[in-house]
Formats: structure tokens, C-alpha cells, sequence
């Protein structure tokens, strides 16, 4: 049985080496891949399938493309920070300040008749990244330690249609 034995005292942080190793540049690429398609269609086919729809679905069509624009711009942000690391530009130290200003909070999950109302590119796209936030946030809590935030435990997103109904309903006092 012939076995490498490593002198090296220190010992190996497998969470460290996910996010330096070839599935962080896999992981980095489809996120800089999801950024630039998501732009696309939001400049493009975006705003002529956002022409069609109702004013319901184009409130929630406008709403939760803000959300999935911030969801991606603290992925591509933690993306570019762990990357500043891994080619050395930053210190594991200078990193782990750094991303406090990166802001990576769990996302409540999308009601499904807000995602039915949404054109299906959009709703594809919504799916994506949560799909990328997610190994983000564990691949964040396994490098740079603490917990997983969870879905579960962000607040829920109300309707705003169903918001600005109740704001209109406590304006002039009417209750149906």
C-alpha cells in the first residue's frame, strides 16, 4: 500500500478548497452566465413580454424582477469577491470584512400564483437563481462560517397588489 503522507502540519479546510478549486470556477461562470442572460432578456424580450400582461401581473412581473436583479448582484458580488481571493488580489482576512457589505439574505419562496402570472423566461430565470443563491449561501456559511439562512425564516413578501387594495380600503374607509 503506497500512501502520500503530507509533512505539512497544517491541516486541509475542505470548505476552502470548494470555493478555490475547478467547482468554484464552474460555479462563478454560471453565475456570471446567469447575470448577463438575465440582463438580456430584461433589456430585450423582457420589456415586449412585460407589454401584454395585465396590471396585476405587470405589477408582480416588475416586482420580482427587482427582486431577481438583487439577488444577482449579491450573487455576482460574493462571486467576485471569493474570486478576488482565490487569484490573490485579496486576503482571506480582507475578504471576510469585505463581505459584510455583501448581503446575502435568504429569499422568501415565490406564492405559485405569482409565478403563473409571470412569463415563463422570467419565471425560468427567477428558478436559476434561486437554485445559484442557494449553493452561494452554503458554500458562504461552510467558507466563512455560521449558519444557512433558510427560506423558511425570511419574511414573506405580501402581494402588492393586495397591499396597495388595502391602502385604498383604509383610505375611504370602505371594507369590501
Amino acid at each position: 500500500m503506497s500512501g502520500a503522507v503530507s509533512n505539512s502540519a497544517d491541516p486541509v479546510v475542505l470548505a476552502k478548497r470548494l470555493a478555490t478549486g475547478p467547482n468554484f470556477t464552474a460555479l462563478f461562470r454560471e453565475g456570471m452566465a446567469l447575470v448577463e442572460s438575465t440582463a438580456a432578456y430584461l433589456d430585450g424580450p423582457g420589456r415586449q413580454d412585460a407589454k401584454y400582461l395585465d396590471r396585476a401581473a405587470a405589477l408582480n412581473y416588475a416586482t420580482e424582477s427587482m427582486r431577481l436583479t438583487t439577488r444577482l448582484m449579491q450573487l455576482a458580488s460574493w462571486l467576485l469577491l471569493q474570486r478576488a481571493v482565490n487569484e490573490g488580489e485579496l486576503t482571506f482576512d480582507q475578504a471576510r470584512t469585505e463581505k459584510m457589505k455583501v448581503k446575502l439574505s435568504p429569499f422568501p419562496p415565490l406564492a405559485p400564483e405569482i409565478l403563473n402570472m409571470l412569463p415563463k423566461k422570467l419565471g425560468t430565470l427567477i428558478a436559476d437563481s434561486r437554485r445559484l443563491h442557494e449553493q452561494v449561501l452554503r458554500l458562504d456559511a461552510l467558507v466563512y462560517g455560521g449558519s444557512i439562512p433558510s427560506a423558511e425564516t425570511a419574511p414573506s413578501p405580501s402581494n402588492p397588489v393586495e397591499t396597495q387594495l388595502e391602502l385604498l380600503k383604509a383610505a375611504f374607509g370602505k371594507d369590501d
